[in-house]
C-alpha cells in the first residue's frame, strides 16, 4: 500500500511514517504540510491512501482537500486522522468522499487496522463515534434539504478562495497563492457572497469557522 501524511506538524509526520513504514504492507510515498501540498502529493504519486488532518493552518485545511481529492482522485482513499471527536468534522469528512476517520490518540493497531481496511473497500470509523452515525442515519430525511452545506452550494474554486479570504488575505495574495489572476479571485469572491449571502469580511470569517472551513 502506497501512502501519503498530510499533517502540519512535522514530528507527527515523522511518526506515523515510521509506524507505517514498518509495516511490510505499507509504505509512506510522500507527505504534506497542508490541503494545497497534500493535493499536489496525491496528483504526482497517485497513492492508494491519503491520512489527512482536519485542521493544517495557514495552509488548506483537510475538509476542503477531502472534496477536491476524492472528486479528482477516486482511486486514492481518504482517511482523516485527527484530534477532534467532533459530529461536524466527521459528517463533512465523509459527504465529501472520506473513507475514514481516525483519532490521533487511537492506538496505533487501530491506525494500522483502519488503513487495511479502507484499503480493502470498508468504511471505517473511531469506535467512539459510530453512535453519531446512527443518529445521523435516523434523522437524515430532516437534513435532506439542507442547502447550507458548503459543500453543495459552492464550487471547488469558491471553497479554496473563501477561507483564504476569512482569514485576511488579499485578493493579490490569493491569486499568487493559487495561481490564478486577481480577477478570477474576485469574480469568485463576488459568486460566494452572492450564494451565501454575505457583504463582509467579518461576515465571511463567522460563516468560515461555523462551516468548519477555517479553525482558530
Amino acid at each position: 500500500m502506497r501512502i501519503i501524511i498530510a499533517d502540519d506538524h512535522s514530528v507527527v509526520r515523522s511518526g506515523f511514517s515510521m509506524i507505517i513504514n514498518y509495516q511490510k504492507d505499507m509504505e509512506v510515498v510522500a507527505t504534506a504540510g497542508d490541503g494545497l501540498e497534500a493535493y499536489r502529493m496525491v496528483q504526482k504519486y497517485e497513492p492508494d491512501i491519503i491520512l489527512l488532518d482536519i485542521s493544517m493552518p495557514p495552509g488548506e485545511s483537510g475538509l476542503i482537500a477531502t472534496g477536491k481529492i476524492s472528486q479528482d482522485f477516486p482511486d486514492t482513499k481518504i482517511i482523516i486522522l485527527t484530534m477532534y471527536d467532533d459530529d461536524e468534522y466527521l459528517f463533512h469528512s465523509l459527504k465529501n468522499g472520506a473513507k475514514g476517520y481516525v483519532l490521533k490518540s487511537a492506538p496505533d493497531e487501530e491506525l494500522l487496522d483502519a488503513i487495511r481496511s479502507v484499503y480493502g473497500g470498508d468504511t471505517y470509523v473511531h469506535p467512539k463515534m459510530t453512535d453519531v452515525l446512527v443518529r445521523q442515519f435516523i434523522t437524515q430525511d430532516d437534513m435532506a434539504e439542507d442547502n447550507t452545506n458548503p459543500f453543495k452550494i459552492l464550487s471547488k474554486r469558491e471553497l479554496e478562495i473563501l477561507p483564504l479570504v476569512a482569514k485576511g488575505y488579499g485578493n493579490k495574495e490569493i491569486a499568487e497563492k493559487l495561481f490564478i489572476s486577481v480577477k478570477t479571485v474576485e469574480a469568485h469572491k463576488s459568486r460566494f457572497m452572492d450564494k451565501i449571502g454575505l457583504s463582509s469580511r467579518p461576515e465571511i470569517l463567522e460563516y468560515a469557522i461555523k462551516k468548519k472551513l477555517i479553525e482558530f
